[in-house]
């Protein structure tokens, strides 16, 4: 049994496809409803080197946060994302699985299958 943990919002529809998707395929799974337990920067660092992207790949571009915030400016720096996510989690792209020591983002779902 494949052991993985989501970065889950339980209000978004491609979160809960995710989750069942991996239910489905048997994962022992740890949900972290990261709106509500927020990871540190650390953690949030970790995930972004398992998902190979850059910060903003990771982020929510088109909320307003994001926007009011000014992130898409070239000069914020990538620390400044980091800090920005975790004071605004719902910036946080979502959901984040992370399972055999890989990360990826569940947009669409069926790329958890790529790392379970």
């Amino acid at each position: 049994m494949t052991k993985v943990t989501i970065f889950h919002n339980p209000r978004c529809s491609k979160s809960r496809q995710t989750l069942a998707l991996l239910e489905e395929n048997n994962c022992e799974i740890e949900v972290i409803e990261y709106l509500k337990d927020i990871p540190t920067i650390e953690t949030l660092k970790s995930i972004q080197s398992k998902l190979n992207v850059a910060v903003r790949d990771m982020m929510r571009t088109k909320e307003d946060d994001y926007k009011e915030q000014n992130l898409s400016d070239d000069s914020v720096t990538d620390e400044q994302l980091f800090n920005a996510m975790i004071k605004t989690p719902k910036i946080i792209e979502r959901p984040i699985v992370l399972a055999n020591d890989k990360a990826v983002i569940g947009r669409p779902p069926e790329n958890v299958l790529d790392i379970i």
